[in-house]
């Protein structure tokens, strides 16, 4: 017997919701096999079977949400796979035996109907269980009405909490009462509504709908009613505005996966260019205000940057650097540097760079605190904030002081690409030791960036402007940027801080500093 365990998700991320199992209790499976997908608030993680053998047991199913550590399920091992292949089978025989004492007059026909019959009394639908530390969800809209008739594992509502969306399917086939209205809070093991048997005039119903029940998947979604969408995929289709009836689905049971979505943006593109044609009432049929749920990620980022406030002592200095000689430099180069490298020449590279020197001039900014001890930190991984359409997010750089110019350039564009494309890994957005933020990308002048906990230094970076300078007794336009350095109080010392940001403006006007080791 080998277990499936939960892996650990990162430093900052303390549990995930189980995507979906590629595999049902009772498959064979191989050892690296992927056998299920975890969703944080970052990224996706794939979960592997430790070994060959028989998925015997899944322990965690689809929407759960575990903790690292967690058994997600059993993989039995060796001579066990033969009987254990045999289990469902078993199963399936018994399976008609509770239809028989249901309905002894008719066994034969009547097997459809039975489990119906068998379950006249109501079975409730519970919230389930949202983490350790949830004591409550928001329910959203129900997918079925009251006195809908519903399917077996058939999606019904989603539940909204602070880290997680988790999905709520019908425990049994029948008519839906519905006990929690969308909006209201409920909290783990709280009826929100009942299945109850459809009753003798309605048994028909389910009995013409059972042999359809095998593509019961594309079957709900053709009758012109809202697809299931996973909470990936209601992202997807809430941030982009997208109709999800015109979205074509390739996944299982006809289910929309996210690649479907983001494929549908491109489609989707040219509408907006309609938007123009009503320029008389620009009001007239918006409302003044709209009211929508932050996402996961953006939950996520709340907290954290309200975290780093709340326990650094944070503190900005600010200076300027006349990028003069950078972007003569760069203008004189960048063409072969392109051509030899096949990357182009930025400004990143020189600031990290530089960024870098100073770190080993200040080993204090580069450093963190954990509790009364101070880390001094030997490597040097840049972390580089990216913005996306769901949020920032921070992939990290790692040993910066080992890389050229060309390096640092290749590596930046691959971390932003993955950003963009949601490919990150979690091992690429933990353990930075220092962060860099170009607020200058959006024509920002001046900001105070505020810290990556638990780091204790950000540098943000500004528009470069073309400003009136005083250069040697002369009046000269010099291209500007202001650069801000937030630092952690408590570890780095205002003289410290100066003199960091001082060392990486000298080496930015004069980039020969740093071949030179100065």
């Amino acid at each position: 017997m080998a277990d499936i365990l939960t892996p650990a998700l990162g430093e900052s991320v303390t549990e995930a919701t189980i995507g979906k199992w590629t595999k049902k209790a009772g498959d064979a499976v191989k050892k690296d096999e992927v056998l299920v997908e975890l969703e944080t608030d970052k990224v996706s993680l794939e979960v592997v079977s430790p070994a060959d053998g028989i998925l015997s047991e899944i322990k965690a199913p689809d929407g759960e949400t575990v903790t690292p550590g967690a058994v997600l399920g059993v993989v039995s091992q060796g001579a066990a796979a033969a009987p254990a292949a045999e289990a469902p089978k078993a199963e399936a025989k018994a399976a008609p035996a509770p239809k028989a004492e249901a309905a002894p007059a008719a066994e034969p026909a009547p097997a459809t109907p039975a489990p119906a019959a068998a379950s006249a009394g109501a079975v409730p639908i519970m919230t389930p269980t949202m983490g350790e530390s949830v004591a409550e969800g928001t329910m959203g809209t129900w997918l079925k009405k009251a006195g809908d008739t519903v399917a077996k594992d058939e999606m019904l509502v989603e539940i909204e909490t602070d880290k997680v969306a988790v999905e709520v399917s019908a425990p049994a086939a029948g008519v839906l009462t519905i006990d929690a209205e969308a909006g209201s809070t409920v909290a783990p093991g709280q009826q929100i509504g009942s299945i109850a048997a459809s009753g003798e005039g309605a048994s028909p119903a389910p009995a013409a709908a059972a042999p359809a029940s095998a593509n019961a998947g594309s079957a709900q979604i053709k009758p012109g009613e809202e697809p299931h969408l996973s909470p990936a995929v209601q992202r997807v289709v809430t941030e982009n505005n997208l109709d999800p009836k015109a979205i074509a689905a390739t996944g299982p049971k006809g289910h929309i996966t996210k690649a479907d979505a983001i494929a549908a943006i491109g489609a989707t593109a040219p509408a907006p260019a309609a938007a123009p044609a009503a320029p008389a009432a620009p009001r007239a049929d918006q409302p003044r205000e709209e009211r929508v749920r932050m996402t996961r990620l953006r939950q996520t980022i709340a907290r954290r940057l309200k975290e780093s406030q709340n326990t650094a002592a944070q503190l900005t200095t600010f200076n300027e650097v006349d990028m003069t000689n950078v972007m003569a430099l760069r203008a004189q180069y960048k063409e072969a540097f392109e051509k030899r490298h096949g990357v182009k020449l930025g400004f990143m590279s020189f600031f990290t760079k530089a960024i870098v020197a100073a770190l080993k001039e200040i080993p204090a900014v580069n450093a963190e605190i954990d509790g009364t001890d101070i880390i001094y930190k030997n490597h040097y991984d840049i972390g580089v904030a990216v913005g996306t359409e769901k949020g920032l997010v921070v992939p990290v750089l790692r040993d910066a002081d080992q890389l050229s110019l060309a390096g640092i350039e290749k590596g930046i564009a691959a971390l932003g690409k993955a950003a963009r494309d949601g490919d990150l890994t979690l091992d690429q957005l933990q353990g930075g030791t220092f962060t860099i933020t170009n607020g200058g990308t959006y024509g920002s002048l001046m900001s105070t960036p505020i810290l990556n906990a638990p780091q204790s230094g950000i540098l943000g970076m500004h528009n470069i402007v073309q400003r009136p300078m005083a250069v040697d007794g002369q009046v000269l336009i010099r291209p500007m940027m202001y650069l801000a350095l937030s630092y952690d109080h408590r570890i780095v010392d205002g003289k410290e801080a100066v003199t960091f940001l001082v060392r990486v403006k000298e080496l930015l006007e004069d980039p020969a500093r740093a071949l030179l080791d100065l």
